[in-house]
């Protein structure tokens, strides 16, 4: 029987610190600038701040990208431009700084991390500390089995959870998500639907490379298929990532969450990590409140997610490459958010309101008449006092 219980991350994950987001817009209002004029750079500085636990709020230093690999058997369906199990390929193209991630992160100075948890290879393809989390080579095809075995399935969301571990004990203050995967937007659209109760048709997207009309056909009925084994298992987070996901699904469910128990901000990157957020979200509703959405990847299923959690993407460019891309675009503009938040001048405190010369000098007066501590009226009782004494005396 397995040890790990899901519902635990509800009693962990706390939300960000409320009290320090109104200190933070509260600071806000006080400096140069009215509140407003930064757009979302200003939403972005208090959110940076509470999630710090930190008002002025820290300039974020040591980001990490970090993309999960992994192949999908349904792949085998045509349903995407690239040919099945060949996502190592894209891991090859980032470890060897070619791939549009690797050079913005090159240009950015943000390290890359790359985790094979069920790439279709033999493991000497790719270095040790690649490969050293991989649960199984591939997944099943899951419009007519399982993509994961429940064990594998436990085994991808605890080796998540121990990448946010050493990445949090490592210094990392913010991650950048991402995946790398051939098949992995088919199993995504299939997860959204499920948990967002939609067809398939409205969540079936065209990929990376835009598929024609009947590799789009192919890849809805699949979406279709994989969504009717997929509903019985709703009620069971792990079971559905099982049913349904894939070895790159549970362990990116499981680094979210743990994220989120560390104290973690993730920028989520494309319409994988948004499926994996929408799972993550059904364990503990709190969580959605440690990330946000680098930008809109033009996939529907990511839309229909995103608007369930109620997260609006930062960038609208219209990228589809995936593979932490989108994500890391974003980066910069949240770091601009927390220099702006922590540099921008404060308007100056307002002196204490002075009285008129004219009424200072009044009241100076009329303190020197009766004296501040009433001892001119104690001064005229003590005479009174002492004449009756010396009439009663004669």
């Amino acid at each position: 029987m397995s040890s790990l219980n899901l519902d635990d991350f509800t009693d962990l994950i706390e939300r960000p610190d409320g009290g320090l987001r109104n200190a933070a817009e509260e600071r806000r209002e006080r400096q140069d600038l009215p509140p407003g004029a930064l757009g979302r750079l200003d939403e972005l500085g208090t959110w940076l701040s509470s999630a710090q636990a930190s008002v002025p709020v820290r300039p974020v230093e040591r980001p990490k990208v970090v993309l999960f690999a992994a192949d999908h058997g349904v792949a085998e369906l045509d349903v995407s431009s690239r040919e099945a199990g060949t996502a190592h390929a894209l891991v090859r193209g980032v470890l060897d700084g070619a791939s549009p991630v690797a050079i913005l992160a090159r240009r950015s100075g943000v390290p890359v991390r790359v985790v094979d948890v069920g790439l279709d290879c033999e493991p000497d393809v790719l270095p040790e500390d690649v490969v050293r989390f991989r649960v199984r080579r591939g997944s099943g095809r899951i419009d007519v089995e399982d993509a994961l075995t429940a064990q594998e399935a436990e085994a991808a969301f605890r080796a998540g959870m121990a990448l946010a571990d050493e990445e949090v004990d490592s210094g990392t203050d913010l991650v950048v998500l991402g995946d790398m995967s051939v098949g992995g937007t088919t199993a995504a659209a299939t997860l959204i639907a499920a948990l967002c109760g939609v067809d398939a048709s409205v969540v079936t997207g065209r990929g990376e490379v835009p598929i024609d009309d009947l590799a789009w056909m192919r890849k809805c009925a699949a979406v279709r298929d994989a969504l009717r084994r997929a509903r019985p298992a709703l009620g069971d987070q792990l079971k559905l990532l099982a049913t349904a996901g894939g070895a790159d699904f549970a362990a990116i469910t499981g680094f979210l969450l743990q994220c989120a128990v560390r104290k973690t901000p993730v920028i989520l990157d494309g319409v994988v990590s948004a499926a994996c957020a929408l799972v993550a979200q059904r364990v503990a509703f709190r969580a959605p409140d440690w990330w946000i959405a680098g930008h809109d990847s033009g996939e529907p299923a990511q839309a229909k997610a995103l608007d369930r959690m109620a997260i609006e993407p930062l960038l609208t460019q219209g990228v589809r490459i995936g593979q932490g891309t989108g994500a890391l675009l974003a980066l910069p503009l949240v770091q601009a958010a927390a220099a702006l938040s922590a540099d921008l001048a404060l308007t100056p405190e307002p002196e204490p309101e002075q009285k008129p010369e004219q009424e200072q000098e009044t009241d100076q007066e009329a303190e020197q008449e009766t004296g501040t501590d009433g001892s001119a009226d104690r001064g005229e009782s003590s005479e009174r006092d002492a004449a009756a004494g010396q009439s009663a005396a004669g």
